[in-house]
């Protein structure tokens, strides 16, 4: 179900009753259409989990284009989707609220760690290092942002083949105490979205189970 948290930005939520748990979902650049109302839907009903998904880019258009979406990137505020966060997890109703991260949204992970608004959170490849063009002065560095909070509660699904996490950044992520699941012939965005080419179907199931795993436990 579509409704708005209290900022403004757009959102889906499906509620679980008497769920043990919350789960705040961050899409990827792409935002909010029906793969992640689907991903909603099959997290509540699957995973017994109070969930929402919020819109990245509330204040571009709708049919925002992907480059339109890439050239807001330097212009985001953590703060502001830190506080989007943190309603969508007051949204689910739930005392203990787990996150999911995809792709930037993966990134937001790593950076609302500082937060300790959610106790178990999945970055599914998400930036480890802000690319160049998205700098700006109100984007945090995520993996800096990651060792001021509790690393330790993150796990990391990362592909070998990711052009967007290369092998430097996923050697200094091992340096904390985050959790890597590593698939070594994964490219970018191969778990969530079976439409695209870069799918790995048997990757895919196991990265969702050991999402689950992390978040339900």
């Amino acid at each position: 179900m579509r409704t708005t948290l209290p900022s403004g930005t757009p959102a889906e939520v499906q509620h679980v009753p008497s769920a043990p748990y919350g789960l705040v979902v961050h899409p990827d650049m792409f935002g909010l259409r029906p793969l992640f109302d689907d991903h909603v839907r099959r997290f509540a009903e699957d995973w017994g989990m109070s969930t929402v998904a919020i819109e990245p880019f509330p204040n571009l258009p709708l049919g925002a284009t992907p480059e339109d979406r890439m050239a807001a990137m330097s212009s985001k505020c953590d703060s502001d989707v830190f506080a989007d966060l943190q309603l969508a997890a007051e949204l689910t109703g739930c005392a203990t609220v787990r996150m999911i991260g995809f792709c930037m949204g993966g990134m937001y992970a790593f950076k609302v760690a500082s937060t300790g608004v959610f106790d178990r959170i999945v970055s599914v490849y998400g930036m480890i290092s802000i690319p160049e063009a998205w700098r700006g002065p109100e984007q945090g560095d995520p993996l800096s942002l990651l060792t001021t909070g509790d690393s330790s509660s993150v796990l990391a699904i990362l592909g070998g083949r990711d052009v967007w996490t290369p092998e430097a950044d996923i050697a200094r992520l091992r340096e904390t105490e985050a959790t890597i699941a590593f698939y070594a012939e994964g490219e970018h965005g191969f778990a969530h979205d079976p439409s695209r080419p870069a799918h790995r179907a048997a990757d895919a199931e196991d990265a969702f189970v050991r999402a689950r795993n992390w978040l339900t436990r």
